[in-house]
């Protein structure tokens, strides 16, 4: 074996290690995730994945507040709220809602173009699976054309609240509600089938732009959609059929009070891929 190929192995066992030990649902809170396993019907989940994912962004602390306190308003199923709801239930369910940066406004429009694609299309899988085709090389072309679906309903801008990989997003959201979706494992619920878990991509953020630099899975300073998808492919070399296994155990450092970058950098030796 060469030499190079030694190094690879070397840090896939490391990575695996990693995911045996920390890829466990104890090691979940504090993260949006957690609300998903309150729902086992997956059409509940596919929508409350969708809500979580859209305010995950500020304090930890506050992003579990505010999804807390959203499907609170939507009651014990948040797919039969959205079917009996008009516009003006929403606004209503939803006058003082705000998480930092979505206001009320933002937010009801987000549920009542759920609400249609659900109508349109049976579910959110669905109306995805209507852009999804096995031959893509990742999941980004269904996800550009999930999301222009999406904002159809909505008569403002979103390309921030819903930003898209056709304008050349990392989108870390929406590729974290896809993780969950997707994937199955005793950390990533699942819930929707035929996509193939090769196809994702890493959902990318500062924290996890900072983790893979240390590891030099990239050296791009910028946290875009070229990073993303450069770390992609490098965390593709080490596990083909699954590139995002080992994400929820990387970003654990620095989110976890009790685990930090610092441990995760011995561990790792800092090896280069």
């Amino acid at each position: 074996m060469l030499r190079s190929e030694l190094k690879l192995s070397d840090f896939r066992k490391k990575l695996e290690d990693l995911y045996v030990s920390y890829n466990r649902r104890c090691y979940v809170h504090p993260d949006p995730l957690e609300f998903l396993y309150v729902f086992d019907d997956p059409q509940d989940r596919e929508i409350v994945a969708l809500i979580a994912s859209s305010l995950a962004y500020g304090r930890v602390e506050q992003i579990l507040r505010s999804i807390s306190e959203a499907l609170r308003r939507m009651d014990v199923s948040p797919r039969l709220y959205l079917s009996h709801s008009t516009f003006e239930t929403i606004q209503s369910d939803f006058a003082d809602f705000k998480h930092r940066f979505t206001s009320a406004k933002d937010f009801s429009m987000l549920l009542w173009s759920l609400r249609n694609m659900i109508r349109n299309y049976g579910s959110l899988h669905a109306c995805f699976m209507s852009g999804y085709r096995n031959n893509d090389e990742n999941i980004l072309p269904a996800l550009s054309l999930f999301v222009e679906k999406l904002l159809k309903d909505l008569p403002f801008a979103w390309s921030g609240f819903l930003p898209s990989p056709a304008r050349g997003s990392a989108c870390k959201r929406l590729n974290l509600f896809l993780r969950w979706l997707i994937r199955e494992d005793e950390v990533d619920p699942g819930g929707w089938d035929g996509i193939s878990s090769s196809k994702l991509i890493v959902p990318l953020d500062t924290h996890m732009h900072r983790i893979s630099l240390m590891l030099g899975l990239t050296k791009r300073k910028q946290a875009d959609l070229r990073t993303t998808l450069e770390i992609t492919e490098a965390f593709r070399s080490l596990s083909p059929e699954d590139p995002v296994r080992y994400d929820f155990a990387l970003t654990r450092f620095g989110i976890r009070n009790d685990m930090d970058e610092a441990h995760l950098a011995a561990i790792c030796g800092k090896q280069q891929v």
